[in-house]
Formats: structure tokens, sequence, C-alpha cells
């Protein structure tokens, strides 16, 4: 009896320690609440310091991981394999993770800063209320170039790209959305037309610009870019920002056929363990201060009006970054056209760069 007795009890410390093993492997992993914060976000976008400083502040620990495509950052949210408290999903996501139920309604009675949001970008259509998600940064998609390497050459089009001039001198950024959606700009379509002609059409369109493009890249185009290794990009503005910042030959022009305005904003997954540190954090991002130190890291802009007051002029009187009104109009957000479009224009996409092989 004895020796069961002490079996029995080598069991249950075996089995505590196992427990406690696993308690703390998911602490690590943000599977726990307690005191910990995990932020899943796009790489380069946010001021890593601010983060130290939020810690300082509450006391509460982040974990802090990167996506790179609003796809992936979906996949492993529907997977479930770690409990994000935060993401920050672009515009049509953010519409189909609302869809999937993927995420929790947003308590606004606990992010008094929300006041700080310019009205402009509050209640649109992918959210309305913003009941699910806050704006963190918006921006546009459009060409960046290299006025000394095409000295006298002023680009304002989409066609313009198609000049023989630039024979091997574009880079494209490696996105469906963007590069397609160039393409029906192009022959004055939507960013978001689902119709197989116009899309069979502006595939066939960018064919033709196969001699000009270099190569289709990653976030890799901005430091190509800055270093003059290619005098024209389809970038994002933020990205373009940073070039310019490296590179004082730089400019950069929004088409006027019009292009993408774009929003990325936080959310609070379904799945989040810490909701009440999610809401904290998110309020301490929409401080007027806070965000324009994390607008001059970043370098897109920011949707926070009061912020504006501690950022320098030459950014926030930069048409470029904050275009006005009547260019804005002819802008179009993302819209969600549906798994199967998606993937039509990711087969496209696809062709597309096997045509240029």
């Amino acid at each position: 009896m004895k020796k069961l007795i002490q079996f029995f009890v080598l069991i249950v410390a075996v089995s505590a320690l196992l427990l406690w093993s696993i308690a703390k492997l998911n602490d690590s992993q943000g599977y726990s609440s307690g005191n910990t914060l995990t932020i899943y976000n796009w790489g380069d976008y946010i001021d890593p310091d601010l983060i130290s400083l939020f810690t300082e502040e509450t006391g509460i620990s982040v974990i802090y991981e990167t996506f790179d495509s609003n796809e992936a950052m979906m996949t492993k949210i529907q997977q479930g394999g770690t409990s994000y408290d935060i993401a920050v999903p672009s515009e049509y996501m953010i519409e189909k993770m609302i869809e999937e139920d993927l995420l929790l309604p947003i308590e606004h009675d606990k992010i008094p800063n929300l006041s700080n949001i310019d009205e402009r970008f509050i209640d649109l259509p992918f959210d309305p209320e913003n009941k699910y998600s806050v704006p963190y940064f918006w921006g546009t998609v459009g060409i960046v170039y290299n006025t000394a390497m095409l000295p006298g050459i002023e680009i304002t089009s989409w066609n313009d790209l198609w000049d023989p001039t630039f024979k091997n001198e574009i880079l494209l950024t490696d996105g469906a959305r963007e590069v397609i959606g160039m393409g029906l700009n192009s022959l004055g379509y939507s960013l978001n037309d689902t119709n197989r002609e116009h899309l069979l059409e502006a595939k066939s369109k960018l064919d033709l610009l196969t001699p000009n493009i270099k190569a289709i890249v990653g976030d890799e185009i901005k430091m190509l870019i800055a270093n003059e290794e290619a005098a024209i990009g389809l970038v994002w503005s933020g990205d373009a920002a940073d070039m310019m910042w490296e590179n004082d030959n730089l400019d950069y022009v929004v088409p006027i056929e019009g292009s993408n305005l774009w929003f990325d904003n936080m959310v609070i997954p379904k799945t989040a363990k810490n909701i009440e540190a999610a809401h904290q954090f998110i309020n301490f991002i929409l401080d007027a201060e806070i965000a324009a130190i994390n607008t001059e890291w970043v370098s897109y802009s920011t949707p926070n009006k009061e912020a504006l007051a501690f950022m320098p002029e030459d950014m926030t009187e930069n048409e470029r970054f904050y275009p006005p009104e009547e260019l804005t109009e002819k802008l179009e957000v993302y819209e969600n056209i549906g798994k199967w479009n998606l993937a039509y224009y990711n087969e496209l996409f696809l062709e597309f760069k096997m045509h240029r092989k």
C-alpha cells in the first residue's frame, strides 16, 4: 500500500509539472492572458520604442509577430494556433473577417482617444460604425520615380509606364490586387472589377508592359529604388516616403486615372485572451502624441487628426501623402470581391509573371 501511495504521489507531481510547463509555454506563445498582450502586425509597422513605452506604463509585456500579407494573417487566425489579442488587417480583409465571425466588437467606451480620429475615416462601408475595427494608418498606391535617372520626364498617368523609354526600368510590387488593379485603372475600369472580359483585357495590356519590367519583388523594392537599381516602382505611399527620405532624386505620384485608397485598422480577434489589454493598447496608440511619434517612424499617413499638430509641416502639408479631396474622390477602396474572383485575380497575376519568363 505504501508503494502504491508513493506511486500515486509521483504521478500527481509529474502531472503538476507537466501542467506548469504547458502553462509557461502557452504564456510564451500568447495563449494566456495574464500580463501579456500578443500583437500580429505588418513588418516595420510600429515604432519599437512605443512597445517598450507601453510596457513601462502598464506593466503589460508584449509579444509582437509580423505577417507579410492579409491572406497569411487571415489563415493563421482561422487556424487558431496562437491567440492574438490585436491584428492589423486591411479594409477588404476586415470585411471578410466580419463575415466569417472572426472578430470581437470594439468597446468604444474603453477607447476615449477614438475621438482623435478624423471623421473621414470613421463609419466606412467595410465596417459601419467601426463596430469591429479602429483606424491605424491609411495611404495610396502609386508610382515612385527617379527624376535624375529620367531627366525632363514627368509621370502623371498609369499609361505613361508603357513608354518604350522605360525599358527594363520598372519594379512592380508582388501583389495581385495592385498589379491587376494598375492594368484595370489604366483602361478606365474599377479596381474591384470582376468582369472577366475586362480582367483579360487588363492582363493582355500588362503583358505588353513586360519589356519595361525589371523585376517583380517584395519589401526589397524600397532598397532597390532608393539605391537606383531601377528608375520606377509601383509602390505603397508609405514605402515611397521611406525611399524619398533616402534619396532626394525620387518623387511620388498618384496617377490621374485614380488608384487604391487603403486603410489598415486594428481589430481584436475572437480568440483573443487579453481583451482588456487590447483595448488599452489601442487607446495608447490613438493618443495624439504617441500617434505622431509612430507616424514619423512608419511614414504612412495617419488618420489621427490631433496627431498632425505634433508632426513636422513638411509631412502634414505634403499632398503626395495627404492628397487633396479632389484626388481622393478618384481613389477606390479594395472591396471583398469574393473567394472565386480573388482566385481569378491571382491566376491572371501568375500567368502575367510566367509570361515575363
